[in-house]
């Protein structure tokens, strides 16, 4: 059997569950929204599952970015290696600008030289010489000078290029490095984008023929509208198969929580475990009180035959020091038969309850019952996730009928697999269901 579309059809039904908390739970909101299936999207949302050809589409256009991003990272790579042959454009431009360096260094040493020997020999002139030979040393001194002046304006002109040089060089040598980074990150997420899409096809050609939601086992849950912190609360829960065969291995998966203070924040990231209600379960074929997820994460009824029940009891105890507020208890059912098929409960049952705060001391916990083989729990009233009712449980030492047994040993191979995953599920479905009550309702009066 396929594990992953189990697990996936769980989640399914943990997401969709605020949905119908929201429209079963006026009590929780000031205005009750409308159905599911009258709700229209938002605009621009794809309510529609992508069809296989969308999905290889999806794939080959991944694929394709993928190699495109490929390709980006050789040529970036090799871009770098560039600037380290000495051909380079922008090493020969280093070149150049250092050899007009040194030709201008040498020019301005020589204009330099010829300024102090027309100076010099304008210093040996004799008192008595000519006027023309005066202003012809005169002359040439004030050429040697400009002729020096260019050759120091040439010499800074051309270190300021081989700065300017060196410059572009290592500004660009940067730049292809980082640009080698950026590639290879690009195609890191383009790998990351192919893997998802081929991830999301190989699920869908997974998911073929394999288990979906359906009425098999219907969960009827009742209990208690108040409970009290501290106090142990039993809720009644009945598993009835519905369909037309015995279904040779069901399970049922149980859940209660908390529901956050309205000054609480709630958001994505919330840690939701900190409200979850420990509970326990008994049954005639199993007295004894057993804690949900502590044996065995889910519980295991093993065979049920068509239209058989079967009846067990469901305690949780509220934190002794727990505020006053509300809280839920919630399952879903799911089975396997030996030959390959499989389904889960389409509609999960619910039970919401206000809690009362502890009066007076901190109560002690009360001494663990345990039942009599010969009572069982009473058939419940029928409370699914699209009812919006909460029914009272009750109490009756009329021995009822169940057409079950609890499996002694635990379940096959296949759905001991599924309990963290679903029961997570459940735990998720349940936490989401607070944050929109809390989105939905805001501060009480």
């Amino acid at each position: 059997m396929k594990i992953r579309r189990i697990l996936a059809t769980a989640v399914a039904a943990a997401v969709t569950t605020p949905v119908v908390f929201l429209s079963a739970a006026p009590a929780f909101a000031d205005t009750k929204p409308s159905s599911a299936s009258t709700q229209k999207p938002a605009q621009g949302e794809d309510d529609k599952e992508p069809t296989l050809d969308e999905l290889k589409a999806a794939v080959a256009l991944a694929q394709e970015a993928y190699d495109d991003a490929v390709v980006a990272v050789a040529g970036a790579k090799e871009a770098l290696k560039g600037f380290d042959k000495a051909d380079h454009p922008l090493k020969k431009a280093i070149a150049d600008a250092e050899k007009a360096a040194v030709e201008a260094a040498a020019a301005k040493e020589a204009a330099d030289k010829a300024l102090v020997k027309a100076q010099d020999e304008e210093k040996a002139l004799p008192g008595d010489a000519a006027p023309e030979q005066k202003q012809a040393a005169a002359d040439a001194v004030a050429a040697a000078g400009t002729a020096a002046e260019a050759a120091a304006a040439a010499k800074t002109a051309a270190d300021a290029k081989v700065t300017e040089t060196g410059t572009a060089f290592t500004d660009a040598r940067v730049a292809a490095s980082r640009a080698v980074t950026l590639a290879r990150e690009a195609q890191k997420t383009a790998s990351r984008k192919l893997d998802d899409a081929k991830e999301e096809l190989a699920f869908y050609e997974d998911m073929e023929g394999a288990c979906e939601p359906n009425e098999a086992v219907r969960i009827a849950l009742s209990g208690p509208e108040q409970v009290t912190a501290g106090q142990p609360a039993v809720f009644s829960m009945r598993v009835t198969n519905t369909s037309d065969r015995t279904l040779d291995l069901v399970d049922v998966y149980v859940n209660a929580l908390r529901e956050p203070d309205l000054d609480e924040d709630i958001d994505e990231d919330t840690d939701f475990e900190k409200w979850v209600l420990p509970v326990e379960w008994s049954s005639a074929d199993a007295p004894a009180w057993t804690s949900v997820g502590e044996k065995f994460e889910a519980i295991e009824l093993g065979e049920l035959a068509k239209g058989a029940h079967h009846d067990v009891k469901l305690r949780l105890t509220v934190a002794a020091d727990a505020p006053a507020g509300e809280g839920s208890i919630y399952t879903f059912g799911q089975y396997e038969n030996n030959d390959g098929t499989c389904g889960m409960s389409l509609d999960d049952a619910y039970a919401d309850f206000g809690i009362l705060a502890a009066k007076g001391d901190k109560p002690k916990p009360a001494p663990t019952p345990t039942p009599s083989p010969s009572t069982s729990t009473p058939a419940p009233v029928t409370t699914t996730g699209n009812t919006g009712t909460t029914q009272q449980g009750g109490s009756s030492t009329t021995p009822v009928t169940t057409g079950g047994t609890l499996a002694a040993t635990g379940a096959n191979d296949v759905l001991p697999q599924l309990g963290l995953a679903a029961a997570g599920a459940v735990a998720l479905g349940a936490g989401a269901v607070f944050a929109a009550r809390r989105r939905k309702a805001g501060p009480r009066a």
